[in-house]
């Protein structure tokens, strides 16, 4: 009779068959995440050996749960740390990329006016000024 009354009561509420349904799969989504994001700082983290990122990686895949668990209780803290560099240093490559794209150094008619303000002060030759010139013109 349990077995056939758990069945009725499980068609007499099937919203919150739903709601389970979505809790358990919200649930497993969200410790695939977890799992995903551990397995990448395993591999960021600069001060672990290779020896050290493949036992944990090991251990996370040999038992997940108290892998993830371990790793968060003992390694979690600095979690963050290397998240800030990370993105520190993905900021700075895109500052160097904006930077370079835009031209941002010297113009080639600064370098020109330059060169021969050194050309008139006579700090260079005019052979030099002209072998300088024709390498900025080429660049």
């Amino acid at each position: 009779m349990n077995g056939s009354s758990s069945v009725l009561a499980d068609q007499d509420y099937p919203l919150l068959n739903l709601f389970w349904t979505m809790f358990w799969l919200f649930i497993w989504i969200l410790w695939l995440f977890l799992l995903i994001r551990i397995i990448m700082d395993i591999f960021r983290s600069a001060d672990l050996s290779g020896i050290a990122k493949a036992l944990w990686v090991i251990f996370i895949i040999l038992i997940p749960f108290l892998g993830v668990l371990m790793y968060l209780i003992f390694r979690g803290s600095s979690m963050h740390t290397r998240d800030m560099q990370q993105a520190q240093a993905s900021e700075q490559a895109f500052r160097s990329y904006v930077q370079q794209a835009a031209g941002s150094g010297p113009s080639t008619a600064d370098e020109l006016t330059k060169l021969a303000s050194l050309r008139d002060a006579g700090t260079i030759t005019p052979a030099e000024f002209e072998a300088q010139k024709a390498r900025i013109l080429a660049d």
